[in-house]
């Protein structure tokens, strides 16, 4: 009989070892005084729970030495504790040692299969599995799988979609009556399977058919409607769930119904749930907690989801990613990156989802040293092969001008899905360079991928930037007639911006006409911002018309009917727009532009003067002025829209923002150095003659090139309806096509002056810090949304 003190010792081995990893660094600590008590040394009682223990905390060094324990205690071949080694080798990976255990058992149980199989289903080694499976059933006629095993193989199989296996698992268990014995197990993993492979009516029918559920069924059918989109039937079961009661109520039921508000934008369920939480006890639960913020964040509460991430008292890195994914979303990019700072300071290690929502806060910034840290930082981290990380990288150099450096990444990625084909035509896109968009997507047929809906709007916008607008038409007629995609209004949005920026005003006008659907505020939007570049005044007062009937969604297009008014001389029909747009609370992003020097941003307005460089900065800028005056230049005062003499227009124009950014770049950088301006609005048509050199006469910017040392300037403005061509190359100035949505970034606005360390640790253990200063502007408003091709006339 064993010693009374060793079965004390080992009962409380065996709680802790059950109570998961936070209480199994306790069982190891009970093993380690039973191996200093002489009274009671370990039994075949001990070990099992002990590498249990082991398994829960993968603590393999300890395993091992507690293998080394049970052979010397001739235990090394008992059945149960030889299961405990399988068990807490496979979860470690180390799947030689588990087999070499698992051979030299001189009897094998059902229990014993099950952990080998299990181990191979963890890991993902669907092939290993299946011929363990086999194994186990032609080795011994007595052995069949039971539940466990099914249990164990489920997941798998959804893993791998492998909907045929699965369903002739459902039949051998309703043979082997499992159903019975353990309904709930087998019945939960089942509608599990079915449901991640996409089979919601099989999964809610298995569901329907079980006696008993738990909470880990209900959480199963609810998240598996949430995986299929299906959130309007995640939220009636949730409700089913709410109905018998709060016993089933539990942080993953709670965390699907928070994903499915957050897709279906339903804040006040999110809001009753965040409610239903606290009143449950479950408020403290880090998965619900994360969902939660989730949520938040992807609603654009921003503030709410800073709060509960202040107040959660445990984070992990879901916890951090939602944040930064959520700043990121909202146009804070300066605040995604001192979460990021913060996230490394308390040791929580990122993962791809963490990068994959860091990654477009330095194209939001046009921070393209950042984004080579982020890419260096993925590397180190060996998540660069990762098929989203590689498209996040690729639309980040796109949108910071080296569509060189994303074909790179496009050539080398070991996989692509349709997301890296979408991200590369629009890449092409919003360069200008519609030819070898259009090449890259015949070439999507030579890799047996097929476009989707997202493929043409990229398509046919890249023919729209390049003038290709015959090309884009045909492209538009073929989705439908030759890919069977049905036009969608984001389409019908592409084709109008295509004909309108080609010229064709009133093609596009009849266009909106014959669509099979009513035309919306956007449409009528593209084709406003047409009217006011192409000057097309009489069809700018119809659209005008029909703008003001659907009631102007969002600032850009209050600014651009009263620009379509003062360029018609009608400055009272232009006030009265203003001060209808004030009054519907549409406040607008004054023009900023932004330049990065050595992993600094500096930012900039009209007329600003609070840089620290400042006196150097307009000086130089009065010499490019001067310059450019002795070669025939001359200011464009049409683009001053206000009621101005023509003398105060010309002053108007003379400090732009991205005047002041591009002398800044040439006062700061060297010569050989690309100097890259960003802009939250469109470009104004003076600065669009002086920085551009295809579009100005006398060779004005050539000489204006040449003023600047020859050196490559590109100005990107954030605005989506550019009308010129790509970045400039060789000695030339360019004008990029917009790149980044028309937001002014969060750290460029609403404060005085102001710097903010934002750094970024290229691998863990060693900083490589990209300290980027933000030297703000004084007296800039608040952070605005201005939709498509709404421009501004910046403060002289």
């Amino acid at each position: 009989m064993p010693d009374p003190d060793a079965r004390a010792y080992n009962a409380l081995i065996r709680d802790y070892s059950w109570r998961g990893p936070a209480h199994a660094a306790g069982a190891l600590a009970l093993y380690a005084a039973m191996l200093h008590d002489a009274r009671c040394p370990p039994n075949k009682y001990t070990f099992p729970f002990v590498l249990k223990a082991c398994s829960a905390l993968q603590d393999l060094r300890a395993g091992r030495a507690i293998h080394r324990h049970a052979a010397r205690a001739g235990l090394h071949a008992d059945l149960f504790v030889c299961t405990a080694l399988i068990d807490l080798y496979m979860k470690c990976a180390r799947f030689g040692p588990a087999a070499a255990v698992f051979h030299a058992m001189p009897a094998r149980d059902a229990v014993a299969w099950n952990a080998m199989l299990a181990g191979y289903a963890l890991h993902g080694m669907y092939h290993h599995a299946l011929e363990c499976l086999l194994r186990m059933q032609e080795g011994c006629a007595s052995l069949r799988p039971n539940a466990s095993t099914l249990v164990a193989l489920l997941p798998l199989l959804a893993q791998q979609s492998a909907l045929c296996q699965g369903k002739s698992v459902h039949a051998y268990s309703i043979r082997a009556s499992l159903h019975d014995k353990d309904g709930v197990l087998v019945g939960t993993a089942l509608l599990d399977m079915y449901a991640k492979c996409g089979e919601l009516l099989y999964a809610r029918r298995v569901f329907e058919a079980m006696p008993m559920r738990n909470d880990v069924t209900w959480s199963a059918i609810i998240g598996g409607f949430v995986v299929c989109g299906r959130m309007t039937g995640a939220f009636g079961l949730f409700k089913d769930m709410l109905a018998q009661g709060l016993g089933f109520l539990s942080p993953t039921s709670v965390a699907s119904a928070l994903r499915a508000c957050a897709s279906l934008a339903d804040l006040h369920i999110g809001k009753q749930l965040h409610v239903l939480l606290a009143k449950s006890g479950l408020h403290s639960d880090l998965t619900a907690g994360n969902s939660l913020l989730s949520m938040y964040a992807k609603a654009g509460l921003i503030d709410e989801a800073t709060a509960l991430f202040d107040e959660m008292a445990a984070k992990d890195t879901v916890s951090y990613s939602a944040l930064v994914s959520g700043y990121v979303q909202n146009g804070m990019a300066d605040a995604a990156f001192l979460v990021f700072r913060k996230m490394q300071a308390c040791n929580v290690q990122p993962d791809v989802a963490t990068m994959v929502s860091l990654i477009p806060a330095c194209a939001h910034l046009a921070a393209l040293q950042h984004g080579k840290c982020s890419h260096g930082s993925v590397i180190v981290r060996g998540m660069a092969p990762e098929t989203s990380i590689c498209n996040a990288l690729m639309d980040m150099y796109a949108k910071c001008g080296r569509i060189d450096l994303s074909r790179q990444i496009f050539d080398v990625m070991p996989a692509r899905d349709i997301v890296s084909w979408n991200t590369m035509i629009a890449g092409y896109g919003i360069h200008g360079l519609g030819k070898e968009a259009t090449a890259l997507f015949l070439d999507m047929k030579n890799h047996a991928c097929e476009p989707d809906g997202v493929t043409f709007i990229c398509l046919i916008s890249a023919c729209s930037h390049s003038g290709l607008v015959t090309e884009g038409k045909r492209w538009f007629h073929m989705m439908a007639q030759k890919y069977g995609i049905t036009p969608r209004m984001e389409h019908y949005i592409s084709m109008v911006d295509l004909l309108a920026r080609g010229g064709f005003l009133d093609e596009a006008y009849q266009f909106i006409q014959t669509m099979p659907m009513k035309a919306d505020v956007r449409v009528w939007g593209a084709l406003l911002a047409a009217c006011r570049v192409h000057k097309n005044i009489d069809l700018g007062k119809q659209v005008a018309r029909m703008i003001q009937k659907l009631g102007p969604e969002g600032t850009g297009n209050f600014v651009l009917l009263s620009n379509i008014f003062s360029a018609a001389g009608r400055f009272d029909e232009a006030a009265e727009v203003r001060i209808i747009q004030k009054e519907k609370g549409f406040n607008k992003s004054p023009g900023c532009s932004w330049i990065e020097i050595n992993g600094s941003l500096h930012a900039f307005i009209g007329g600003d003067r609070s840089h620290p460089r400042s006196p150097e900065i307009y000086q130089e800028l009065d010499n490019i002025l001067v310059d450019i005056n002795k070669l025939g230049y001359q200011a464009d005062t049409s683009f001053v829209l206000q009621d101005l003499e023509e003398e105060e227009k010309e002053k108007a124009l003379l400090y732009h923002s991205e005047k002041l950014a591009i002398a800044f770049g040439v006062l700061t950088l060297s010569e050989d150095k690309t100097i890259f301006v960003t802009k939250n609005l469109r470009v104004c048509g003076d600065c669009h003659t002086v920085i551009k050199s295809q579009e100005t006469i006398d060779n004005v910017t050539k000489d204006l090139v040449i003023s600047l040392r020859e050196r490559k300037t590109a100005v990107k403005p954030s605005d989506p309806n550019r009308h010129s061509g790509g970045y400039g190359t060789g000695t030339g100035v360019g004008v990029g096509h917009p790149i980044i949505e028309a937001k002014t970034p969060a750290n460029l606005s609403g404060r005085h002056i102001c710097t903010s360390e934002l750094l970024l640790r290229c691998s863990s253990g060693s900083s490589s810090s990209l300290p980027c200063t933000v030297h703000n502007v004084v007296g800039v408003g608040g952070p605005g949304l201005l939709s498509e091709g709404a421009e501004e006339a910046e403060p002289g």
